[in-house]
């Protein structure tokens, strides 16, 4: 008599069938039922991983599980839910917030710290989910006390724009109430054109330097500029989040449009061959190689633009197929483990080495990063 296989055995069989894609079908995107699975057994691996949601997360000390890296890990899981609405997904981002009263890290609810505040982001969208009042009301109170003061100056490195910029976007729409908005975009001038000398974005190349530690005079061992490969891709994915988020006759919204533009043609070209990015944009021998976080940023990023008509199907369809494509067939394992994720850290020699079975110190970030590049995928015509 035969049995069927387990969902956890077809989900393997599946993976197996992602991995083994032809290099030819580069010039093609996946089904879309082969996206959603590699962005189901991903997901499925890291929830297997991970069943406490309140763990405290452990390596060179402990932290609480609602830290950034978690918080980006449920930003990818709300979105793979908007596509893929099985109660499990909902169930693991509600426990997490229950566990976590709705609260910043640590039950710091005035922090000023963007990375503190990423969890806010989950908390939002459960909230429109169901506005129950006490959801954001802690999130809210945290950005609120911000805007009391004159303060601008808070997101010194550019991962915090990517934490704290959608915070601020959802805000304003909720209570329609455009001072978040403003607030919004002072912080990001500031970070884009005061900090460090002259700014972290150069306009010269579209690209950021990740914060003033990197800025010229700092070079890349081939004397280029240090762009650091998932701080560019923070700053893409912030202003995606924020451009999906505030409404066409916002404010300001032309500048996040033009920035969007200008770091998408940048990005398009430094792509590896093979349709990877390196952790440095600009010196490939600086430990080159496939990295799978700043590529799914990037593939999130440039898919939305394609998605909202912002981008050149014929010029930037061809990027995200081959790199999407190599994401699938390089990266994802078959038990649904991510290879290729550079861990924490601000430039190319952090988290060292990435390779295709190393287990960086975070795993869940690098999900995160991953099922967003998934959900834009997916509605790709």
């Amino acid at each position: 008599m035969k049995t069927c296989p387990t969902p956890r055995a077809l989900l393997f069989l599946i993976a197996a069938t992602l991995i083994s894609l032809p290099s030819h079908g580069q010039k093609k995107l996946p089904s879309r039922e082969k996206t959603l699975e590699a962005m189901r057994i991903t997901n499925q691996y890291f929830m297997d991983k991970w069943p406490d949601v309140g763990k405290r997360i452990v390596h060179e000390r402990s932290r609480a599980s609602n830290i950034w890296t978690r918080g980006v890990y449920y930003e990818g899981l709300m979105a793979m839910y908007k596509l893929d609405p099985k109660p499990a997904y909902l169930d693991y981002a509600l426990r997490w917030a229950d566990f976590h009263q709705w609260n910043l890290r640590d039950g710091e609810t005035y922090t000023r710290n963007a990375d503190n505040q990423c969890a806010g982001q989950t908390y939002i969208d459960l909230y429109l989910m169901d506005p129950q009042p006490y959801k954001i009301e802690k999130i809210k109170a945290s950005m609120d006390s911000m805007m009391r003061t004159d303060k601008i100056d808070d997101w010194s490195w550019v991962d915090a724009i990517q934490m704290a910029m959608p915070v601020f976007a959802k805000l304003g729409v909720i209570y329609k109430d455009p001072k978040y908005w403003t607030r919004m975009h002072e912080m990001y001038m500031y970070t884009r054109n005061k900090h460090g000398d002259n700014g972290l974005f150069n306009p010269k190349d579209n690209l950021w330097w990740r914060d003033k530690d990197f800025d010229a005079p700092y070079t890349e061992p081939n004397g280029e500029d240090c762009y650091w490969s998932r701080g560019n891709g923070w700053v893409f994915a912030a202003l995606v989040r924020t451009l999906d988020i505030i409404p066409p006759d916002a404010p300001n919204r032309k500048q996040y449009e033009d920035d969007f533009k200008a770091m998408a043609a940048a990005l398009i070209a430094v792509q590896r061959k093979d349709g990877f990015w390196n952790v440095s944009l600009h010196d490939p021998t600086n430990y080159g190689g496939k990295e799978t976080t700043g590529t799914a940023l990037f593939v999130y990023g440039i898919t939305w633009g394609l998605n909202n008509n912002y981008l050149d199907a014929k010029i930037y369809k061809p990027v995200v197929t081959k790199a999407w494509n190599a994401l699938l067939k390089e990266a994802v394992h078959v038990n649904g483990f991510l290879g290729y994720v550079q861990g924490t850290g601000k430039e190319p020699k952090d988290g060292q080495p990435v390779t295709h079975t190393s287990v960086p110190n975070f795993e869940d970030f690098g999900l995160g990063c991953f099922l967003l590049a998934g959900s834009e995928i997916y509605k790709l015509r």
